[in-house]
């Protein structure tokens, strides 16, 4: 396992993060993932592209948000605004290269948000996105995803307690505050839309109950650019976990990343 190092320079927050592969971030395009919701960068979609780095001798950059993982903080008290200005930092702080960015759920929104604040905060940095991967994005998941589908029970508890435990296909509930759905309005997309400048691939599970093939075309929509592409995946759920999967990620993700070195 490589080591996990702590990033102390947010004030109050302490960032766990890995570097995979080539530990100098110089010349060739590296990797930068983003986890999803209560997600890890211990998990398979987070290792298998720390493998790829390994064997590729790139650099891929993977972290846990606040309260995800090894990081700091509490899960209830993140919020978009947190996260995405946590995702900033990690891609100004720790890439110096052109980077392909692979955003898993929630991630793949990250991912998206990321390229948005760039473009407005650091045109140098905005030009080092070489490339998007989003792995069944859960683009404006708070009010989309979340507020939009909630019942009158589900309502009622933000409202009354402001905390709401969302049932999951995969273990424990999910615990949604009333602060998280606020925020997220902050940060919606959808409706603009986004330029992506450069190559940008959608891969979605067609079995996927917690981010539907639905929600991911209107992401697709949502993107301006001249090579965006959407592929779905037969029988494939939320997670995009199993070998075939991975290799599917990894492979787009390469791909990308020799394009930009020119090869």
């Amino acid at each position: 396992m490589p080591q996990v190092i702590k990033d102390r320079s947010l004030g109050g927050v302490e960032l766990a993060y890995i570097i995979d592969g080539a530990q100098d971030d110089v010349g060739r395009t590296s990797f930068m993932f983003l986890g999803g919701f209560k997600s890890d960068m211990t998990g398979k979609k987070a290792e298998a592209l720390g493998e790829l780095a390994r064997t590729t001798r790139r650099r891929t950059l993977r972290f846990d948000y606040s309260g995800h993982g090894q990081s700091s903080g509490a899960f209830t008290e993140g919020r978009i605004s947190a996260w995405l200005e946590q995702t900033m930092h990690m891609f100004l702080a720790h890439t110096k290269s052109k980077v392909i960015v692979v955003g898993s759920s929630m991630g793949g929104w990250l991912a998206q948000l990321l390229v948005a604040r760039l473009k407005v905060e650091d045109a140098l940095a905005y030009h080092r996105v070489a490339g998007l991967v989003l792995l069944a994005p859960a683009t404006d998941m708070t009010k989309v995803l979340m507020w939009d589908k909630y019942d009158v029970r589900a309502r009622a508890a933000l409202n009354r307690d402001g905390i709401y435990l969302e049932p999951s296909y995969y273990g424990e509930p999910y615990e949604i505050t009333a602060e998280l759905i606020s925020d997220g309005e902050n940060h919606l997309l959808l409706e603009k839309g986004l330029d992506v400048p450069f190559p940008t691939r959608i891969l979605q599970g067609s079995n996927d109950h917690e981010v539907p093939p639905s929600h991911a075309l209107s992401t697709f929509d949502g993107l301006r650019g001249g090579d965006v592409t959407i592929t779905f995946i037969k029988g494939g759920d939320h997670r995009l976990s199993t070998p075939g999967n991975l290799r599917l990620m990894c492979d787009t993700a390469l791909r990308l990343a020799e394009r930009a070195d020119g090869a």
